[in-house]
């Protein structure tokens, strides 16, 4: 039997993730961090990253993870608490880019400014 295209990118056994629904919930996310997380710019070139072809698979599978974290809806530290819901995904997405970040390119970072610029 033939198994469904996708990925579970969240855990929870539901439907797989398809790769517009992944990159939807991350930027829904990102917008709401955005004013939280002081190195969004940085964030979105680690997303970048990890959907680039070149990308080693080790250093996607840390920032695929990271970014999971940070899109789930369920928290150490719940997102919608004001001042701290998000302090649990920084420390998480900075252990991650600076694990991999000999593989955050230039390219990864003008994307990201583009596309910062683009959703403003």
């Amino acid at each position: 039997m033939a198994q469904q295209s996708g990925f579970d990118f969240f855990g929870f056994g539901g439907k797989p993730a398809n790769e517009s629904e992944v990159r939807e919930k991350f930027w829904r996310t990102a917008k709401k961090a955005a004013r939280q997380i002081p190195f969004m710019e940085e964030v979105v070139a680690a997303y970048y990253c990890a959907m680039d072809k070149n990308t080693p698979l080790r250093a996607k599978g840390i920032l695929l993870a990271a970014l999971g974290y940070f899109v789930l809806p369920v928290d150490v530290i719940p997102d919608f608490v004001f001042g701290l819901g998000f302090t649990d995904d920084i420390a998480v997405l900075t252990a991650a880019i600076t694990a991999v970040s000999a593989h955050i390119t230039t390219a990864h970072r003008q994307a990201a400014r583009d596309a910062m610029a683009d959703k403003g």
